[in-house]
């Protein structure tokens, strides 16, 4: 398995300007290439692409939550391989969309999903044919790899499942250790009730939301002794859903970020 890595949250940042079209304009391109350009029949720009799998030679990977892949009217590809963030040049003709050479984070991933972004990374490049039936969009490579995606629209604040994919401390994000992925989550309702799981023990709260702020009451929680990476984890979580913290919303992602520097950022998930 891959070493733990983290990234600085400003690279994370810049990756998304750069590769940002929809609100705020494209980016340069990668490798040389500058923006690509879309001119096709087929609806794929300015939608949320959720990857469902990637099938490479023959072998079928679903995809972990969070993987997902956005084309902007600017000629940009932008997205999360499932742990690390990606940018690239793409255009888009008639049903053919063409992906450039592009960037990615270097977070460290547990071992399963490294091998999900290394094959989505070999099929996400270069010329691929694309097929739309209703929200599901199937993108092929020349050699019959191919790539499945469902449409999916934007996850609200509230009522959403929200699970935690990796860990901010100040200016730094750490994707969550082995073995605790998919363990911590929480959902605000719409009365104000807080519930979810810190990675070990479940918990319950109210907070209130304003503007671009939730603030969190005191947590109740189970008791269970945590310890290792899962009390790592906990631990941290703790220090984030109390209090005042400040919240970003970005289509079916969010970041919540403490006084203290102490943050996580989470995707939306099903179940």
């Amino acid at each position: 398995m891959r070493n733990q890595l983290s990234i600085p949250v400003t690279a994370l940042a810049l990756l998304a300007l750069a590769a940002c079209g929809t609100e705020s304009g494209s980016g340069s391109g990668s490798g040389g290439d500058g923006g690509g350009s879309v001119t096709t029949d087929l609806p794929l720009t300015g939608v949320h692409w959720t990857v469902d799998s990637v099938t490479v030679d023959g072998k079928k990977s679903a995809a972990p939550n969070g993987a997902h892949v956005e084309i902007t009217d600017k000629g940009r590809a932008q997205g999360n391989y499932g742990c690390n963030q990606f940018g690239a040049a793409v255009k888009v003709e008639g049903d053919t969309v063409t992906v450039g050479k592009g960037e990615m984070t270097e977070m460290g991933c547990a071992e399963d999903i490294q091998g999900f972004e290394e094959a989505m990374k070999d099929a996400f490049t270069g010329k691929l044919k694309a097929k739309l039936v209703d929200k599901n969009l199937t993108l092929t490579t020349p050699k019959g790899d191919s790539i499945t995606l469902t449409s999916e629209p934007a996850a609200p604040l509230a009522g959403t499942k929200w699970t935690v994919n990796s860990l901010l401390t100040g200016d730094v994000a750490t994707s969550l250790p082995a073995g605790t992925e998919k363990n911590a989550w929480f959902t605000l309702a719409k009365d104000g009730s807080v519930r979810g799981s810190l990675g070990c023990n479940t918990f319950s709260s109210t907070a209130k939301v304003s503007g671009s702020t939730i603030t969190f009451d005191r947590l109740a929680s189970t008791r269970k002794m945590c310890a290792g990476t899962a009390g790592t984890v906990e631990n941290h979580l703790r220090k984030v859903l109390e209090g005042k913290v400040t919240f970003n919303l970005q289509h079916r992602g969010i970041t919540l970020t403490g006084p203290n520097g102490k943050g996580v950022s989470a995707n939306a998930t099903t179940g």
